[in-house]
């Protein structure tokens, strides 16, 4: 396949799915750093000229989409990523099929992307017996927002020979923005209001928190590198309790709070301590910056 020739006037340009969203919108602003060109996909109308509205389930939509973008490199965000999702088909359509589309889209390209960040989940591991994790540690999914991932993962690997692929299993990860329908978020808005009371689901619970503001490095650092095949944990390889987080923030906010556990929150399958390893990630792109998680949630307490 021939690939074509690129302008020596014309700025890299990254194309990221999902451009308007929480994490995109991070993700952009660190390439746009790097010297990229950015544009982006979205599920909606928007009035900036750097976005297409795209549904990615749409397979002639998105090839039609791919041309216009023209990209050098491509970070595949978009995605139904809320674990307790009402529409179990959507969630496999978008996050299977949708990623589908894409990469048929881009293999057919007359400029083959240099390469595709493909986001996965950390869910994909569900209740793993070893700790911290890594990337050879068996998946285990235990909902259907972590089988569409591991899917996803599975689909794209017969696209390996084809494109240059690169997966994120991203761990919890939060900051200003993120939708209060996440954990965290959900914690700093009642505080913020000076809210009384809080219902949650399982408070015992541990996880491997980073600020988005990492993850977008991270993102920016792996299309920099082009380790291309590679899957790589993006986390802290720390685990912060629930009891923590809402005493972080009780310290920070000058407030108590009491927390009702709520049994309607409560998942079945709750994936209990999850951790994971950050050592292939440091080996390829280096340190992360050093954002503690009471500096996020400072920051995010804050907007």
């Amino acid at each position: 396949m021939s690939v074509a020739s690129r302008s020596d006037e014309r700025r890299p340009r990254a194309l990221v799915t999902g451009l308007t969203g929480f994490t995109g919108q991070y993700v952009a602003a660190e390439l746009a750093t790097a010297g990229y060109d950015v544009v982006g996909f979205l599920h909606g109308e928007s009035p900036d000229v750097r976005c297409r509205s795209v549904d990615l389930t749409d397979r002639e939509a998105t090839a039609a989409a791919v041309a216009w973008a023209d990209a050098d490199v491509v970070i595949h965000l978009a995605a139904i990523a809320f674990v307790g999702h009402g529409d179990v088909e959507a969630i496999y359509r978008v996050n299977v099929m949708g990623t589908r589309n894409l990469l048929e889209a881009l293999a057919a390209a007359p400029r083959r992307p240099e390469l595709v960040l493909l986001a996965s989940s950390a869910n994909i591991y569900g209740n793993a017996q070893v700790e911290p994790i890594t990337e050879s540690t068996p998946p285990s999914p235990q909902n259907d927002y972590a089988v569409s991932k591991l899917a996803m993962e599975y689909m794209a690997r017969l696209w390996l020979e084809r494109l240059p692929i690169v997966t994120v299993r991203p761990f919890n990860y939060t900051g200003v923005g993120q939708s209060e329908s996440f954990l965290l978020p959900k914690i700093v808005k009642h505080f913020r209001e000076g809210a009384s009371a809080i219902e949650l689901g399982n408070i015992d619970v541990w996880r491997d928190f980073l600020d988005v503001r990492q993850v977008a490095y991270a993102y920016r650092r792996l299309v920099e590198m082009r380790p291309s095949g590679g899957i790589f944990n993006i986390c802290s390889g720390r685990a912060w309790s629930l009891r923590e987080v809402i005493a972080m923030a009780e310290e920070l906010s000058g407030r108590s709070i009491e927390v009702k556990v709520n049994p309607a929150f409560v998942r079945a399958n709750e994936v209990r301590r999850l951790v994971g390893s950050n050592a292939n990630l440091r080996a390829t792109i280096g340190e992360l910056p050093d954002i503690p998680l009471r500096e996020t949630l400072r920051w995010m307490l804050a907007a």
